[in-house]
């Protein structure tokens, strides 16, 4: 009885019961933590397998780096450009319609502000046509098209504008650091052009119109003084209207010598016979005061009395240089005239000449100018390649390369040669390589027999 209450009273110890997924994990990571001291051991091995990768990728990448053509880049900023203009809405989208869609511009409705339209200006075609045909640059980048050579120089090209301050950055990338500075002048240079040809503002159109109306007024101003100069030249009329007033003048002087003459006359004719000497001397100037007045009156005087003073007053009349007080009227109708259109086309020009300056001076406050923060420098040093950067990651890369190439052939090595699919990869590996062979193979046999055929 004793014995069965002892038996009874001792505790029952039962095994502990393990769910299968710990089984299968506490197995697992012995498993994981052996395969991955084995690949360590593996590089390890072939730790100089390694080392000859990286430094084989370490010459060559030196190598290459040295070989690769270096670049120098030239920095331009340029201001932000004045908001304040009438024209720059209109020149937006001229802008946009004549530059190209090399950058993009579509238009007033795309382009914000004017820095946006110095950008779209920079990357239009037609700037970029200016810079290849002024530096040759289809020559410099060996090609021959020009979009070619659009498209070389826009990958040498950055323009960032910053949308806080307003300054456009231009770099430009050359492998001459002297052509690198000028492309950047050039572009400012070309930039500046295209603004003033593409200016579409109302003082433009107003100082375009004033240019071309005064080419014409200064046209017609010369020809006018030309007929007028030509006219006063044949006719002696140099003023027609002081002309006439003078003559009338002379001719009342004259009549009234010639009437104290006769009276003269008359009396010494009471004391003295027609042969006197006195009497002949007052006659002789009576007939002097008649053909200066038929001078200037331009016909036969009433006091003519010999045939040989009227023929004498003709030839005088011819000989006479100005017209006479009967031809004034008739040659002040056109001389008149003449002097108007003159004095019309002098008043119009001077009046076009001011609206010309003033407009010229308004287009100049309109347009855009392109302001230079920093001048386009020659650079002093490479801005490309990076050659220890490249050297670092090519060798960091080839040793990677090794690493991997290691570790799968050593899983390719671990597969079981009877698998089908490595039965099937490495029938498909044997069949490549004998077709690049063949093709090499007879690709080589081409090549000697051309070399046979030109010798």
């Amino acid at each position: 009885m004793a014995t069965k209450e002892i038996t009874k009273r001792q505790p029952q110890y039962s095994e502990p019961v393990l769910e299968p997924e710990l089984i299968s994990e506490s197995a697992e990571q012995p498993q994981e933590r052996g395969q991955a001291v084995a690949q360590i051991g593996l590089l390890w091995e072939q730790r100089q397998f390694l080392l000859r990768c990286a430094a084989i990728a370490l010459v060559a990448s030196v190598i290459v780096a040295f070989l690769i053509p270096v670049r120098y880049t030239s920095i331009t900023r340029l201001m932000p450009p004045d908001q304040g203009g009438q024209g720059i809405t209109s020149m937006l989208a001229a802008v946009g319609k004549a530059t190209g869609d090399m950058g993009g511009i579509s238009g007033s409705l795309g382009l914000k502000t004017t820095g946006d339209m110095f950008v779209g200006v920079l990357q239009s075609r037609s700037v970029a046509d200016q810079l290849i045909d002024k530096f040759d640059l289809r020559k410099v980048y060996g090609v021959r098209r020009y979009q070619d050579a659009r498209r070389v120089l826009a990958s040498r090209t950055d323009i960032a504008p910053d949308r806080k301050s307003g300054i456009i950055t231009l770099a430009i990338s050359d492998h001459d650091p002297e052509r690198a500075a000028a492309l950047g002048r050039e572009y400012v240079d070309a930039l500046n052009r295209t603004v003033i040809t593409l200016n579409t503002s109302s003082a433009h159109k107003e100082r375009v119109f004033l240019e071309e109306r005064l080419s014409q007024v200064q046209g017609g101003l010369e020809q006018a003084e030309k007929d007028f100069s030509q006219f006063a030249s044949k006719n002696s009329a140099l003023d027609v209207k002081e002309q006439g007033r003078a003559m009338i003048g002379a001719e009342a002087e004259l009549e009234g010598q010639l009437i104290a003459a006769e009276t003269e006359l008359e009396g010494l004719r009471q004391i003295y016979t027609p042969n006197n000497v006195r009497v002949r001397s007052v006659q002789a100037r009576i007939d002097e005061y008649k053909r200066q007045m038929q001078r200037l009156g331009g016909g036969g005087g009433e006091g003519s009395k010999a045939d040989s003073s009227q023929s004498g007053a003709a030839s005088n009349q011819a000989a006479d240089p100005y017209p006479s007080i009967r031809q004034l009227p008739l040659l002040n109708v056109e001389w008149s005239d003449l002097y108007r259109r003159t004095k019309v086309q002098e008043v119009v020009l001077e009046t076009l000449t001011k609206q010309y300056e003033l407009a010229k001076v308004e287009e100049a406050r309109e347009t855009p100018s392109v302001k230079v923060l920093d001048a386009a420098d020659v650079p002093e040093r490479k801005s490309y390649p990076p050659r220890t950067l490249l050297v670092i990651a090519v060798t960091a890369i080839a040793f990677v390369f090794g690493v991997v190439w290691l570790l799968v052939q050593a899983r390719w090595q671990e597969i079981d040669p009877a698998d089908p699919a490595k039965i099937l990869s490495q029938q498909i590996f044997a069949n490549v390589r004998t077709s690049v062979s063949r093709i090499a193979d007879r690709t080589l046999l081409k090549s000697r027999n051309t070399d046979k055929n030109f010798s």
